[in-house]
């Protein structure tokens, strides 16, 4: 056992960290949840993990994504990923994508390799191409739904979808879901209601475009403890 990983080994023992190291796990996305979900399952002990993400970090990042810094700014999300995954752990078996999740490009990947399924992306059509994927290829899958305009993470909590309250997004889904035949999912969503920012703000704030989503509110602590409870999730079922 290498000595970084004595610490984790300690909790999940012998057996359950050569689950773990023989595990690959896809995080689709890796904004405020996503990378922090990343982070967590490197550090420990994950066999093979891929990142799937094709935007580039921007100055608004830096609130809340744990690979956001001054030095990354304009980097694809996955390539600071990449660096900075390799120096904590070298050996892991990393893969990334600079790919956009659509009902077109999801068929780039093979979801029988996976071990597990992160979906951490923030757009519905996306959302519902992964989860309908995976579960095509068998493989578990755990969504996040909306962390944005929340400021209390101890209302975070995982759930059946068909449980769920208060959260917008997993509204839409589950009536998404629904109609695909769809009627059950591990998620992770918020039971505290999303601040309407709008009309609460003193701060100027952009009017919403017309047919897209508007900017949400975000900060450094709802996000990141939401990318950090799935991940415990993932680890716990891995080494079961």
């Amino acid at each position: 056992m290498e000595e970084a990983l004595i610490r984790t080994a300690l909790l999940l023992g012998k057996a359950g960290m050569e689950k773990l190291n023989a595990a690959r796990v896809a995080v689709f996305g890796i904004g405020g949840v996503g990378s922090y979900t990343a982070e967590a399952l490197v550090r420990s002990g994950l066999g093979a993990l891929d990142l799937i993400d094709n935007d580039c970090i921007s100055e608004s990042n830096l609130n809340r994504q744990i690979y956001a810094t001054r030095s990354t700014i304009g980097q694809y999300k996955v390539d600071a990923a990449r660096s900075r995954i390799l120096d904590i752990r070298p050996e892991i078996r990393l893969t990334t994508w600079k790919t956009f999740v659509t009902n077109e490009t999801i068929s780039e990947f093979d979801f029988s390799q996976y071990d597990y399924v992160v979906d951490a992306i923030d757009t519905v059509t996306g959302k519902l191409a992964i989860i309908l994927a995976a579960r095509a290829a068998g493989v578990p899958v755990i969504s996040s739904m909306g962390t944005g305009n929340k400021l209390d993470p101890t209302r975070l909590e995982l759930a059946d979808i068909s449980k769920t309250s208060t959260c917008p997004l997993a509204r839409i889904m589950r009536k998404e879901l629904r109609k695909r035949g769809v009627d059950h999912l591990t998620v992770l969503y918020s039971k505290e209601e999303p601040i309407d920012i709008y009309s609460r703000s003193d701060f100027p704030l952009p009017e919403p475009t017309p047919g897209r989503r508007a900017i949400p509110g975000s900060n450094s602590f709802v996000p990141p403890a939401a990318g950090l409870i799935i991940a415990s999730k993932v680890i716990r079922d891995l080494i079961q």
